[in-house]
């Protein structure tokens, strides 16, 4: 892989501008490119109001708002540079089809990763001349302060180009972690849909209402899990035996659990309504911005705790 100091990012949504503002924190050029009208007004908007938060988690020499450039021809946004970030719209034909594009107009040992949340890397480098060198980098959002990026290769990724992905996401100071296995949603993506699918079957037997079921994860296992994860708390909790003991002791109460959880396939309309509803009520008012903000600032406060302590998450 060539030393990366240029980054196109194609597609500018939220989480390509994410992208966007956190590889512009770490001092690299970028280059952006959406065909959508008013993207790089919308782009350059959410960098400034990104800035003051990526400012507080700290920037790398050189880091600027102003070493973001946008064109609208994609072919002219990845030439020329040494690492590309995609975050199209989540429609297999369409993928295929732009990174193969993206492939033929990208220089050949440049990689190119894809933010997508669910399509898998064997689907989406299909028609590409050289689909060795493309792989997932899919983050988590906001993509400009949370860390985590699932880096998982298809079948025709070659294991230089993990490697190559994994070390680059390393080095700017995210938490890459190798999925050994491609499969429908990653992994973050599923743990937050396993517990939802609980959550929801909760809220549809009357067990408790919306903001309650937040408050039943935001201020219980949700706190600890934003210092370590289950293995390690579960290990925690077993004492001076360890994770042995807790599973030893509690598996059969586990056991039991997991059989009574929720089957749902899907949400109904009338559980829907209800979901809206009891959120409309939660929100009471604040805008979009206004709850954005108060996530941020938790986060910021969070990831400055982390940082002061790094191995209390585990030793990776």
């Amino acid at each position: 892989m060539r030393p990366v100091r240029r980054i196109a990012i194609v597609g500018t949504g939220t989480i390509g501008a994410g992208w966007a503002t956190y590889y512009l924190a770490r001092g690299f050029d970028v280059v952006a490119t959406d065909p959508a009208p008013g993207a790089e007004a919308a782009l350059r908007a959410f960098v400034d109001a990104a800035w003051d938060a990526v400012t507080t988690l700290g920037l790398s020499p050189g880091a600027s708002p102003d070493r973001l450039s946008f064109t609208a021809d994609m072919r002219h946004a990845v030439a020329g540079v040494d690492f590309v970030q995609e975050n199209a719209p989540e429609r297999p034909e369409f993928k295929v089809k732009l990174f193969a594009d993206i492939d033929d107009a990208t220089p050949p040992d440049a990689i190119i990763a894809s933010s997508s949340s669910g399509i898998t890397m064997s689907v989406i480098q299909t028609g590409c001349r050289h689909p060795e060198r493309t792989v997932i980098g899919h983050p988590f959002n906001p993509p400009h302060l949370i860390p985590l990026v699932e880096v998982v290769g298809g079948k025709q990724t070659a294991p230089e180009t993990i490697e190559a992905a994994m070390s680059f996401y390393a080095a700017i100071g995210k938490r890459p972690i190798h999925l050994k296995k491609e499969l429908p949603g990653h992994v973050a993506n599923r743990l937050q849909a396993a517990l939802y699918r609980e959550v929801a079957y909760l809220i549809e037997q009357d067990v408790l209402d919306v903001a309650a079921a937040d408050d039943a994860v935001s201020w219980g296992p949700g706190l600890r899990w934003g210092v370590m994860g289950p293995n390690l708390l579960w290990h925690l909790g077993g004492g001076e035996g360890g994770i042995r003991h807790l599973l030893d002791h509690l598996g059969p109460a586990m056991e039991v659990w997991w059989k009574d959880l929720g089957r749902m396939e899907h949400i109904a309309p009338e559980l829907e309504e209800k979901v809206i509803a009891g959120v409309s009520q939660e929100v009471g008012g604040r805008s979009i911005e206004q709850l954005d903000q108060e996530r941020d600032e938790v986060l910021l406060g969070l990831l400055a705790l982390r940082a002061a302590r790094p191995a209390a998450g585990g030793t990776r």
